[in-house]
């Protein structure tokens, strides 16, 4: 949903801000990398139970993602290494938060409520994939209720409040699984679209009948004839 209605004007607004990290000589691969140790620090924070500070971690790890497209562009180093980089190290962030949240909730008194955010972080690497895969295909998978950016804040909301942490994680879950259903079933009408038409058989002539051959050359010796 985020990437469809606002990511264009932020990346067109974060531009001048990557030419300026560009300009320190920073790169994207850089920023990148301090992504994933932001994410790690809230992490351990999460587990250790200090969800608040884990909070601010967690904001500061979507500073860094948002930021390493738009110093690539700036210093014009795009490149399929760099978006390999970016994508992985996404799903490693995502593991690690959730993993974090596991974590802290294992020591709740019901402990296996710990396997909820292992359920979210499950559907959200399927719809990851379903975008990943469909755009090998050439199809486009964008959009659904719950996207990365979505999670990221119905996560940071969990943490400041975490009194609604596990009913944050439940929407979560339910939404995550909507937007699953929902790129499932845009791909496969596109794939409908694109099958190649069955080629029609075509129909063999029908052959005329002939005579057999004996009859054929009776006739041509004056033999017999049907009276």
């Amino acid at each position: 949903m985020f990437d469809g209605n606002w990511r264009t004007a932020v990346d067109r607004s974060l531009r001048p801000i990557g030419a300026s990290l560009r300009r320190a000589g920073i790169s994207a691969n850089a920023v990148t990398a301090t992504g994933i140790v932001m994410a790690a620090t809230a992490a351990v924070l999460i587990g250790a139970g200090y969800t608040r500070a884990g909070f601010l971690f967690l904001v500061l790890t979507g500073v860094p993602d948002a930021l390493d497209g738009a110093v690539a562009s700036a210093s014009g180093t795009s490149s399929k290494r760099g978006a390999f980089f970016d994508s992985v190290s996404d799903r490693l962030t995502d593991t690690l938060l959730f993993g974090g949240v596991a974590w802290y909730l294992a020591g709740a008194s019901d402990g296996r409520i710990m396997m909820l955010p292992v359920a979210v972080m499950s559907l959200a690497m399927l719809v990851s994939y379903q975008r990943a895969k469909a755009e090998s295909l050439g199809f486009d998978a964008k959009g659904g209720l719950m996207e990365r950016a979505e999670r990221f804040i119905v996560l940071a909301f969990g943490l400041l409040f975490p009194e609604l942490l596990i009913a944050t994680l439940w929407v979560m879950l339910a939404l995550t699984a909507i937007t699953a259903v929902q790129r499932f079933v845009k791909v496969w009408r596109q794939a409908s679209e694109d099958r190649p038409a069955r080629p029609r058989l075509r129909r063999r002539p029908r052959r005329a009948r002939t005579e057999p051959v004996w009859r054929t050359r009776m006739r041509s010796r004056g033999g017999p004839r049907a009276s």
